[in-house]
């Protein structure tokens, strides 16, 4: 190319293709319709993010919710397993108060010796199962021990000590109760319950230590209460009250759980016949009870508080 030809074409440079043009001015709706596309997106993933926050927030209510059911409304059934349950119903308004009163109107201490006769000396405690000394006054000796231990449980608690002991904090309240139970209704009769299963099975674990100190591994407890779920409820807190094993649960020693009052009187009285001492506690919850466990020697009842009715369930 001559010098010319050069300088002219620098002076004319070449004109902008139609085509580049038309290319440029079509490329912008384009890029605002992949705008919108990508706010539209991203305003969806907005709102499910959104959602999904609200569903996890709901499901970690509803897990404390269960959780906080657990720490309060599950027992286990044993040591391995961890059952829901919900405790605590109406018990003996009607029937049982009535019983209870007629009972504890029974005169259940023997005559007095006449005057001429000297006393008789006291008879072994295995001569006699069905002997609830703790309201007569011949077995003082007994009587004594039982006040002993009483106020051993409430002014001297022992945290750590042998299965059977009492290991809870023991109060002024509970210790009237048991009291009354022993020396006032000589060991058969109803109490006036705490207001929580879990103070009632106190109560309950202060008279059963008192009697397995006096009469050993002849003593057997028998519970009643009418579900499966209040019966994991007793069998949790007493062994924690009472510092005993799940081994300490059978079916003819230690302590026995029942559903129904028929066949509770049953093993009762096998047990009777095989030298053994039943002591049978009727939880709060029960509405009824037969007659036939009210006729041996030992029955503890909880029953509700007239002037504090109780809620459907109880715990603590």
């Amino acid at each position: 190319m001559t010098p010319d030809e050069i300088s002219s074409s620098a002076a004319n440079p070449p004109e902008a293709s139609p085509n580049s043009e038309t290319t440029l001015s079509s490329s912008a709706p384009v890029k605002e319709d992949v705008a919108r596309l990508v706010r539209a997106g991203l305003s969806e993933l907005e709102q499910r993010r959104r959602d999904l926050q609200r569903e996890i927030e709901r499901l970690e209510r509803r897990k404390e919710r269960i959780e906080a059911e657990m720490r309060t409304s599950f027992a286990g059934a044993s040591q391995d397993l961890a059952i829901r349950i919900q405790g605590f119903k109406d018990y003996l308004v009607g029937s049982l108060q009535e019983l209870a009163s007629a009972a504890e109107q029974l005169d259940l201490a023997p005559p007095p010796p006449e005057p001429t006769k000297p006393a008789a000396s006291p008879p072994p405690e295995s001569a006699d199962v069905s002997a609830t000394a703790f309201a007569v006054q011949r077995f003082e000796e007994q009587r004594e021990r039982v006040r002993s231990l009483i106020d051993q449980y409430r002014t001297r608690p022992d945290y750590y000590g042998p299965p059977w002991q009492l290991r809870r904090t023991f109060e002024s309240v509970h210790a009237d109760r048991v009291s009354n139970w022993f020396f006032t209704q000589g060991g058969r009769g109803a109490v006036k319950s705490m207001g929580s299963r879990l103070q009632n099975v106190l109560v309950a674990s202060a008279a059963i230590s008192a009697l397995y100190t006096i009469y050993g591994d002849r003593l057997c407890t028998l519970v009643l209460a009418n579900t499966p779920e209040r019966l994991g409820e007793w069998r949790r807190w007493l062994q924690d009250c009472l510092g005993i094993s799940r081994a300490d649960f059978g079916t003819n020693r230690g302590i026995m759980l029942f559903e129904a009052p028929e066949p509770m009187a049953q093993r009762a009285e096998r047990l009777l016949e095989n030298g053994r001492l039943p002591f049978m506690i009727i939880d709060e919850s029960e509405n009824k009870v037969s007659l036939s466990v009210l006729q041996f020697p030992l029955w503890l009842a909880f029953a509700p508080d007239p002037a504090n009715p109780p809620a459907d369930d109880y715990y603590y």
